[in-house]
């Protein structure tokens, strides 16, 4: 070996050492703090890329979630409100009915008209508060339910809108409608009948919407769950590998510094070389 003061080889060969070993201590302890084995581009270009391709993924799934959540409470909303309208038709038929016996005199006939009216102007009532988030299923409007279901919001859920106003369509029954004489009842008694059934058909519309939204939901959560696992799998730190490396990078380095500093005392044997 050649003895130089101007060129100390074993030094320089310590110093290289010992910086690798520092990047590879800032490396774990990064991992570390972080959590991550991958935090950016510069650990792993392509597993950084994945990642981010299923974290986009992921908030998108998040977006379906709130979608379906929106969509189902608005449908249990209506789907509440549709059974209470169906409830209140069944009580209108009984006065309906009792109005159309011929025995009944005018005194008693008005008497059910009373509570005929007072269950009709109920379904307008239960119609006008059956709203979520300015949406309603029933109303005279035209809203309707359109789930996303997918982080592309290429694909739906749709649950049509159902008119229960009175008069409107599927229920025959009109705002000023009454039992007062027999050939009203009658013809209020046909009129619930046929409500009686379209109300039964909304009811199995928005059960079975509902019912789709539902295990969208469920399913929406497990995909959810398995994009997280598939990103931690390939991003985040293994603790306790990365606890042992620290110890072992922290000794490593100690053991480079104290190279370094034998490496730099080399010269100082060339003085041995010249005597007094």
């Amino acid at each position: 070996m050649a003895f130089s003061v101007n060129t100390n080889a074993s030094a320089l060969s310590a110093l290289l050492n010992l910086n690798s070993t520092t990047r590879d201590l800032e490396r774990t302890q990064t991992h570390i703090n972080t959590g991550l084995k991958i935090s950016s581009a510069k650990d792993n270009a392509a597993i950084f890329s994945i990642a981010q391709k299923l974290r986009a993924d992921l908030r998108g799934y998040n977006a379906v979630k709130q979608s379906l959540d929106r969509s189902i409470s608005t449908t249990d909303i209506a789907l509440a409100a549709t059974s209470a309208i169906s409830d209140l038709l069944i009580e209108m038929r009984e006065k309906a009915v009792a109005a159309a016996d011929g025995g009944f005199d005018a005194t008693s006939r008005s008497a059910l008209n009373e509570d005929f009216q007072a269950l009709r102007d109920q379904i307008t009532t239960i119609v006008s508060n059956s709203e979520f988030n300015g949406a309603n299923l029933i109303d005279s409007g035209t809203d309707a339910i359109v789930a996303i279901t997918n982080p592309n919001a290429t694909q739906t859920i749709t649950i049509a809108h159902q008119n229960l106003t009175l008069g409107g369509g599927n229920i025959l029954i009109t705002a000023g409608q009454t039992i007062t004489t027999q050939t009203a009842a009658a013809l209020a008694l046909t009129q619930i009948d046929t409500s009686l059934e379209n109300v039964s058909k909304v009811l199995t519309k928005f059960g079975a919407g509902g019912k789709s939204l539902e295990s969208q939901r469920i399913f929406a959560d497990k995909i959810s769950d398995t994009i997280e696992v598939g990103i931690g799998n390939l991003v985040d730190a293994n603790m306790a590998k990365e606890s042992a490396n620290l110890q072992s990078l922290q000794v490593k380095q100690q053991l480079g510094i104290q190279a370094l500093s034998i490496a730099n005392q080399a010269p100082q044997s060339i003085l041995s070389l010249f005597g007094n």
